[in-house]
């Protein structure tokens, strides 16, 4: 029999679940509540696990399923579905406690929850994935584990604006003539109850989080910069929804020069910048990276973590920075705009190099916030802006006509035309975007130079949420 040999070293701890109780733990020692009270809020209060067959011609097949409810300190719940061959039940444990925080520290009053179907998408048809999503909201209908008021799921990994669009037909279907159904589950197709600038939203949240980073000049000579985001170069892991939504803004709108973007089957590097449109439309037709003849092709997807830069955007997985890459990490900010995607033995490292984390359940809530915002839509039955929006732009059109007789001269066309546009619902999304991630930002800079003994942002994050989660149950009366 084969001995195994000590070492003296400890595997490093890849289990999400686990990862985000370490976490917890080592933020809690910084906040006094009485422990019953913490362990309320750190625990999973519910789980369900369903197995259900699904038909395909003359076959059967079986899927596994998961919804968890990390935390009822408000309600309703709110947490993506993601589809994914990893899924399993301390992967969507994890998720739902690490949404739980995330709302704390923008302050959106929902708790926490997640779901999930072990399946990988690409191996089923439209119409397959169509039945399994209708199956699986079956399922969650008749354990009450989604409904506007209780439980409202998004869309995660693996799931999109499709799929909910189907999970919302299949709730009012089992409950018709209610008023709110559509408000059963967000991140929908805008014809369908969404609303404009979702699909934008956590890539412009991760956008959002920077640029109030950049406006405290005390962290960001933490990190070893200075200035703001113009010029900076930026690396991004996963050109998905959320890292080309991010690079895309970064590059347009704030000047970062992108150096780097990995996906799945290589790294795309160019000093010099890359075209992230022109990179995303190779991406579609391509299904890859590999090839793309503008920039020098890394064999690694991963090698774009390894890559010179000021920002790192780890926008794919979890545990995609480990103790295997930590030393070579060569970014000064680590902005997380995937989910756990560094580990508690890594992120010590990466501290201990002068390295800023950012963490996700700050930096990626820009999806969540936004769904929020088409909650609260589908509750008015009313789009943003619609009401305004005309009398708004006669406002403006007063003003300007106001300045070319004052003036004398007239505004090109072009101008006037922008100067006039009244505000539409994306302008009033993003506008509450920003305004959301700016204040959890200062909220937890405040929360960084106030706490004793604290001194990185995640751990000022988890203690902003826990205390914010202590105070919501105090004050309902359940720890008097």
């Amino acid at each position: 029999m084969a001995v195994r040999r000590k070492t003296g070293r400890r595997p490093e701890e890849l289990n999400l679940y686990r990862i985000v109780e370490r976490q917890f733990e080592n933020a809690a020692r910084f906040v006094n509540l009485p422990r019953g009270l913490l362990d309320q809020i750190r625990v999973c209060n519910n789980v369900y696990f369903v197995q259900f067959p699904v038909k395909f011609g003359r076959e059967y097949r079986m899927f596994f399923g998961w919804r968890a409810e990390h935390s009822h300190h408000a309600k309703p719940l709110k947490g993506g579905i993601r589809y994914s061959a990893m899924v399993d039940q301390d992967e969507i444990m994890a998720l739902a406690a690490l949404m739980t925080y995330k709302c704390a520290v923008v302050d959106v009053p929902f708790g926490g929850s997640k779901g999930g179907v072990c399946l990988r998408p690409r191996d089923y048809t439209e119409k397959q994935l169509e039945k399994i999503t209708r199956r699986f909201t079956h399922e969650l209908i008749r354990k009450g584990f989604i409904g506007p008021g209780e439980n409202v799921p998004a869309p995660d990994y693996g799931t999109g604006e499709r799929e909910m669009a189907w999970i919302a037909d299949t709730y009012d279907a089992f409950h018709p003539g209610q008023l709110d159904n559509m408000a059963c589950v967000t991140g929908k197709p805008v014809d369908q109850g969404g609303v404009e600038g979702r699909r934008a939203a956590t890539g412009r949240g991760v956008v959002f989080g920077l640029r109030e980073f950049f406006r405290h000049p005390r962290d960001v000579a933490r990190a070893g910069l200075e200035g703001g985001l113009e010029g900076k170069r930026v690396s991004v892991q996963g050109l998905g929804n959320v890292g080309y939504h991010a690079a895309s803004i970064l590059a347009k709108e704030d000047g970062a020069r992108i150096v780097a973007v990995g996906e799945w089957d290589g790294t795309v590097v160019d000093s010099d910048g890359i075209d992230v449109d022109r990179l995303a439309r190779w991406r579609r037709r391509k299904k890859g990276v590999k090839g793309y003849p503008h920039g020098k092709v890394l064999e690694r997807g991963t090698d774009c973590l390894e890559v010179e830069c000021d920002i790192l955007i780890p926008a794919a997985l979890e545990n995609q920075i480990n103790l295997a890459n930590a030393r070579r990490i060569k970014a000064r900010i680590v902005a997380e705009g995937a989910n756990g995607p560094t580990t508690p033995d890594a992120e010590k490292i990466l501290l201990e190099r002068g390295i800023v984390v950012i963490p996700d359940i700050f930096l990626n809530a820009g999806g969540v916030t936004v769904s929020y915002f088409e909650w609260t839509k589908n509750l008015s039955h009313m789009r943003y802006g619609r009401l305004e929006k005309r009398l708004d732009e006669k406002k403006r059109e007063n003003l300007v006509n106001a300045v070319e007789s004052i003036t004398g001269r007239e505004f090109p066309g072009q101008i006037r035309r922008a100067l006039t546009r009244g505000i539409g619902e994306e302008d009033i999304v993003n506008s509450g975007l920003e305004e959301t991630m700016s204040k959890a930002y200062q909220h937890l800079s405040e929360t960084l130079r106030r706490t004793r003994g604290v001194t990185d942002l995640r751990t000022a994050a988890f203690v902003l949420a826990i205390r914010r989660i202590g105070e919501a149950y105090r004050k309902r009366g359940i720890f008097p």
